[in-house]
Order: C-alpha cells, then sequence, then structure tokens
C-alpha cells in the first residue's frame, strides 16, 4: 500500500510540475517572440532612415540630415537644411520643399553613391532672380528657386549625365541638365526636361 501511494504522490507532484512548466514555457516563449519583434521592428526602423549632407559651394557650410523614410526631417532639421540653401547674396530664407530632400536621397541610393551633395544654389530671392535674368544668366522668369521648389547640385562621385539620367527616369520632376557648369537642377514641379 505504502509503494502505492508514494507511487500515487510522485505522480501528482510530477503532473503538478508538468502542469506549472506548461504556462512558464509558454511565458519564456512569448518574452523570447517578444525580443525578437522588438528588435526585428528597431531594424526595420533603423532601414527606414535616410540621410543627405549638403555642402554649399558659396558659403562653406555643410548640414548633415537624417530622417524617417515616411516622416521626413523634423522641424529642427528643415530649419537648418532652409538657412544652408538660403540665398547667400541677399542672406534670405525661405521655406523649401522637403520632396527635394527625398528626391536627392533617392537619387543617390539609385546611383550608388552615399547621398553627399554639393549645391550650387537652393533659394532664389525674386530680386536675386531678377538681377540674374537682366544679366544674361539664363534663369526662368518664375524660376521654382523662388518657390523654395528646386535645387541645383552635384553629386559627390557621381558623373552629372549619370544623375540626370536617373533623375529623368524618376519622374518626380523638372530635370535641368548644364553640362558646362556641371550640375543638375532639380524641382518638384511638373514633369519635364531641358539643357543649360
Amino acid at each position: 500500500m505504502a509503494d502505492t501511494s508514494w507511487t500515487r504522490r510522485r505522480f501528482a507532484l510530477t503532473s503538478g510540475l508538468a502542469t506549472l512548466a506548461l504556462p512558464l514555457s509558454r511565458a519564456s516563449r512569448a518574452v523570447a517572440l517578444d525580443t525578437e519583434a522588438t528588435a526585428g521592428a528597431k531594424e526595420q526602423t533603423g532601414s527606414q532612415e535616410r540621410w543627405i549632407e549638403l555642402a554649399s559651394i558659396h558659403t562653406g557650410e555643410v548640414v548633415k540630415a537624417t530622417f524617417g523614410k515616411q516622416s521626413g526631417p523634423d522641424s529642427a532639421t528643415l530649419a537648418k537644411l532652409q538657412h544652408l540653401l538660403r540665398d547667400y547674396r541677399v542672406n534670405e530664407e525661405h521655406t523649401m520643399d522637403s520632396g527635394l530632400y527625398e528626391q536627392l536621397s533617392d537619387l543617390a541610393q539609385a546611383a550608388g553613391h552615399e547621398p553627399r551633395f554639393e549645391v550650387i544654389s537652393g533659394y532664389r530671392s525674386p530680386r536675386t532672380n531678377a538681377q540674374l535674368r537682366s544679366s544674361g544668366h539664363g534663369v526662368a522668369e518664375r524660376s521654382l528657386h523662388m518657390e523654395g521648389r528646386a535645387i541645383d547640385v552635384r553629386l559627390k562621385g557621381c558623373d552629372c549625365a549619370l544623375l540626370r539620367d536617373l533623375a529623368l527616369r524618376a519622374k518626380r520632376g523638372g530635370v535641368g541638365y548644364y553640362a558646362r557648369s556641371n550640375f543638375v537642377h532639380l524641382d518638384t514641379g511638373r514633369v519635364r526636361t531641358w539643357n543649360g
């Protein structure tokens, strides 16, 4: 009898421990899955970031900006980029279309280069635009530079003709190619192209 009772107790104890172990096993599995999901989310978030570096050839200023693919640059980053892209001739700033930054990042990626750009021109005040037109620089009377929707750039390490071709394929706005001055005009207006 004693042996049977001992076996029953042992069986009950073993069953009880197994029953307790099951939720613990599930809990530890859930924690492991949660940890993997968190790590995966962090990894995915990291891959959702983009960056660009803009260097003004006129002022020597450089701004490196990191921002989310979906969210775009935050207000502090936009302010830094806007300051760099000001009309340096009259020290005047204007809100810039953030679509330009996304476009630059995507073009650099398509070209297989780091997104490091030399900026020839960003915002252009109406006064500067009029002066450049009157002195024969061939700028458009209603230039999108005056609206903060255009930028003239070179991508470091990339031939400007290739940058132009990639921008034309992307069809995200106007693309002007200035071979003699070695830069590409990009804007967020209607799709069109020209050579300067």
